[in-house]
């Protein structure tokens, strides 16, 4: 009787891998993640029943040498992640990141022709970079890596990069909030592309954006290379418009929906609305605050000062930030911190309830209790502003701002 074929990821750790619903939306309900350490490699890929399997890190250059048939761009770029066991029992080889990362450049309007590319980290990524910049006709690639020629110290060598590509895990989930470099040491820079899809907007992407450079994170290139393995699994073509369709469905799953506002402004009723329209958890950053300190706001304020509690406030942001597919609550005062910004912006769609000054409630909210609200509104608003993506009134009722808040949501959650 013949056995099961295997489909799957096969890598050292995946516990933060997207690969299993991208598979799925594809149609191959089987695929699943497979964790095997170095000794376990040779006897998994001899494998008779290997139906299709991807393979990251680290292993994308070690199967090479148990492959009996490996693709000419594969063999060229020296490293592969798309392997299939065809009937004749041969084990095929393919590189599909090549695809996917062509793809995530073009959608990006990230065009390297005629320009220099510098590339961050030296694996089985950026061996896929190189090769495909060089293809689409850079006229300079350096690899930046931390003991190489070009490294991390004489960075300054390479100011007149234009483009800027991080295959490095630094900023991935969850070591959030590292940046490999500072784009501040390539004043040319007219492009960045971050191999990374969690968080959806890594240090460097979100230090791109203030500095209106055109960026992409890696999700369009995983599910792109995701969509050119699967056609090598199944031997079928599948439709360019199942990247988009895939992309704009994992987009609205693992953004967060995030809610700032003054004190008072409906931001916890409507967190609650929100999740009972979604299924969504909603996570309340001043809850989160009260459960590790082990005492009330008003008390941590009374007792501690409004420092100490703003301290606290900024690690539950940042550890809440790194989830995914979440509404996020926030205090009054989140704005205050220029860093929350980052957190919450990273993976989240940032909504501004407002509402009108004399509803709202001042019990239990020790600045409110103590400050004249309009002043506060005159100090705050400008940075609500700052880290709001979208206004949304609620001096309505609470479902019908909910639902102003997810159809804005589901509109624009692929921004």
């Amino acid at each position: 009787m013949a056995h099961e074929q295997v489909f799957g990821l096969l890598g050292r750790k995946l516990g933060h891998s997207w690969s299993v619903p991208i598979h799925t939306a594809l149609g191959c309900r089987d695929y699943r993640l497979i964790e095997l350490e170095p000794e376990a490699l040779p006897a998994f890929l001899r494998n008779t029943n290997i139906g299709g399997c991807n393979v990251t890190i680290p292993y994308k250059r070690d199967v090479m040498a148990y492959c009996d048939v490996i693709d000419d761009t594969a063999r060229d770029i020296g490293s592969v992640n798309t392997l299939v066991r065809r009937k004749d029992g041969k084990l095929y080889a393919w590189n599909t990141d090549a695809a996917g990362f062509c793809y995530m450049l073009r959608r990006a309007g990230i065009d390297v022709a005629g320009g220099k590319v510098v590339i961050l980290g030296s694996g089985g990524a950026s061996l896929t970079a190189q090769a495909m910049c060089r293809h689409l006709g850079a006229r300079e690639v350096v690899v930046i890596s931390r003991s190489g020629e070009n490294n991390y110290e004489n960075l300054s060598r390479h100011a007149d990069a234009d483009i800027v590509v991080n295959t490095t895990p630094v900023g991935m989930f969850p070591g959030n909030g590292a940046a490999p470099v500072d784009l501040a040491a390539f004043p040319a820079c007219r492009g960045v592309a971050d191999v990374v899809y969690n968080p959806r907007r890594t240090a460097l992407l979100l230090q791109a954006e203030a500095l209106g450079i055109p960026c992409t994170d890696g999700l369009p290139m995983l599910v792109a290379q995701a969509k050119a393995a699967e056609e090598h699994f199944f031997g079928a073509a599948i439709p360019d418009s199942e990247n988009e369709r895939i992309l704009a469905q994992l987009r609205q799953e693992t953004a967060n929906i995030v809610l700032i506002g003054m004190p008072g402004c409906g931001k916890t009723t409507v967190g609650e609305a929100l999740a009972r329209l979604t299924g969504r958890e909603a996570i309340d950053i001043d809850q989160r605050i009260v459960q590790t300190a082990g005492r009330s706001i008003p008390d941590i304020f009374a007792r501690d000062g409004e420092a100490a509690f703003r301290e606290l406030e900024r690690r539950e942001t940042a550890e809440a930030g790194k989830l995914s597919g979440k509404i996020i609550l926030t205090g009054g005062g989140v704005v205050k911190d220029p860093r929350n910004y980052a957190s919450l912006r990273q993976n989240g769609r940032i909504y501004h309830l407002t509402r009108n000054l004399d509803a709202l409630p001042t019990d239990g909210r020790p600045l409110s209790q103590e400050t004249d609200l309009a002043v506060m509104w005159a100090q705050r608003e400008p940075l609500y502003a700052r880290f709001r993506d979208a206004v949304i009134d609620n001096n309505g009722t609470v479902e019908d701002t909910a639902a102003a808040i997810w159809r804005d949501f589901c509109a624009h959650s692929g921004d």
